[in-house]
């Protein structure tokens, strides 16, 4: 069936909803965990800068300082967005700008855009001190032709279940090289950020940190147009090794690197932490987020922790969370495909946003209702991560992106097929999957359905490399896994 111009950007529009923080308020569970105000505690070192001490086995927790405010750039370009197009001011790539947003507002901002580029363009909406949201307060973005049509992707972010004020990033995108796409013309194109969901919230503004990524077209056309439909969906093994030290940012552009290993930080609640990972063409990234336990307090906070995922043009992947009740809980990012340049064609957003090469983002918040039952904290998070698969050659892009480092793997950064190493310690856990692979066929997962196809087990050869240890090791709380919460639009 041909599927005309009018009807091809409206079947991409249906990938314009995005839940930030999936979860759905749903917690229906009735826990009576009672959590001891004294006790033994295994000695540790210090969390988060030496908040909370160790002294003859007792723990001690001092007064926790306030989370630090949302790190923008020192270079970001101020800018006002328009209420209208006639007077939208111009983006240019590879810059960060920083404007702000009042509740129900559209806001217009201008792109000049050529006939081969990608354009990227992601908001980061930053509720300011003392702000109150509710579930369904976010920002959308999308980029538009002067015909006000909707060009390949738009994105929209919200606070969901948390309710508990914090960075959260929404994307939007302009692509050339196939039919599927409108905006394919050389020209003047539109950046539209809109606040949406004001019930419950505060009538207060919302900063915003813009970026815009241009990516180059290919030398020649691709070779496929069709994203991969199977990869290994295993759990891998626990990478052995104590944790390092490694305290998170407080802004994109502040992310903390971190590479395959075990890594200990504290966080408080209202607080998001910024880590960046380095993940080559080839390559899958894992990544789980261990939540302490509580030395004081009870009660049950239904989504408290979350974890989401964000590529390098700062395009939500996916997210994950967890309630908290005082006792140790976990949190993992369901298996994603490795990073290849033909999983944009993809429908699924998980699987269209490990599109590039370079620096993808953790970040992590714990919600600030957490302070209310457990104190201020902070509270110890490990966090683990594993980047499996031997790096490819990527695509002939016939340019530079800009940034012109945008899609680039920082060198020394970058983890070889079954590194298996985390603190300079050999990975004997087996192969990257954990010793059996699950293969996922996606090809239809626009119809809902899943194949799951369990093979043999398999092992590799691991190629050993040691990670030089950044800072002491800590102790680590064990995970315990928790269930999630149900997820949805």
């Amino acid at each position: 069936m041909t599927v005309g111009y009018e009807e091809a950007w409206q079947v991409k529009g249906w990938r314009v909803m995005r839940w930030h923080g999936r979860a759905l308020a749903s917690a229906t569970v009735a826990l009576c965990a009672t959590a001891g105000a004294t006790g033994t505690a295994s000695p540790a070192a210090a969390v988060a800068g030496g908040q909370q001490t160790v002294v003859a086995g007792t723990r001690t927790t001092v007064a926790a300082a306030a989370p630090k405010p949302y790190a923008f750039p020192e270079n970001a370009t101020t800018v006002e967005g328009a209420a209208d197009t006639t007077g939208s001011v111009r983006l240019e790539p590879g810059k960060a700008y920083k404007s702000s947003i009042r509740r129900a507002a559209k806001l217009y901002y201008r792109l000049e855009l050529d006939a081969t580029s990608n354009a990227y363009v992601s908001a980061t909406a930053v509720p300011r001190p003392g702000t109150t949201v509710s579930y369904s307060d976010g920002v959308k973005v999308s980029v538009q032709d002067g015909n006000s049509r909707d060009c390949s992707f738009s994105g929209t972010a919200h606070f969901g279940a948390t309710q508990s004020p914090h960075p959260v990033a929404a994307w939007a995108s302009r692509e050339t090289g196939g039919k599927q796409y409108a905006c394919q013309a050389p020209g003047t194109y539109y950046v539209v950020v809109e606040r949406s969901g004001t019930t419950g919230s505060s009538a207060g503004d919302w900063d915003l940190e813009l970026t815009y990524v241009s990516e180059p077209g290919l030398k020649k056309a691709a070779g496929s147009t069709s994203a991969p439909e199977a990869w290994n969906s295993a759990s891998p093994d626990a990478l052995p090794g104590q944790p390092k030290r490694r305290s998170g940012g407080a802004g994109f552009g502040t992310a903390s690197a971190l590479r395959q290993g075990n890594w200990q930080d504290g966080i408080s609640p209202g607080q998001t932490l910024f880590y960046k990972v380095p993940v080559d063409w080839g390559q899958q990234l894992y990544a789980t987020a261990d939540l302490g336990s509580s030395t004081g307090g009870d009660g049950y906070v239904g989504t408290a922790l979350v974890m989401a995922l964000y590529n390098p043009v700062r395009g939500l992947v996916d997210d994950v969370g967890s309630g908290y009740d005082g006792g140790q809980r976990s949190a993992a990012l369901d298996p994603l495909p490795p990073v290849a340049y033909e999983n944009r064609y993809a429908l699924n957003d998980r699987v269209s946003g490990m599109r590039f090469a370079g620096s993808y983002y953790l970040v992590v918040h714990l919600a600030a209702q957490v302070a209310d039952k457990f104190g201020d904290g902070p509270f110890g998070l490990t966090l683990h991560v594993r980047v499996n698969g031997a790096a490819r050659a990527g695509p002939e892009y016939a340019g530079r992106a800009e940034p012109r480092d945008a899609f680039d793997v920082p060198a020394g950064d970058s983890v070889e097929a079954s590194d298996g190493t985390a603190g300079g310690e050999p990975d004997t856990g087996g192969s990257a999957g954990g010793g059996t692979m699950k293969v996922v066929a996606v090809g239809a997962i626009g119809t809902g359905s899943l194949l799951v196809l369990t093979l043999g087990v398999w092992t590799v050869a691991a190629r050993r490399r040691a990670v030089p240890a950044p800072e002491d090791a800590t102790t680590a709380s064990a995970p315990v896994p928790a269930p999630w919460e149900p997820r949805g639009w």
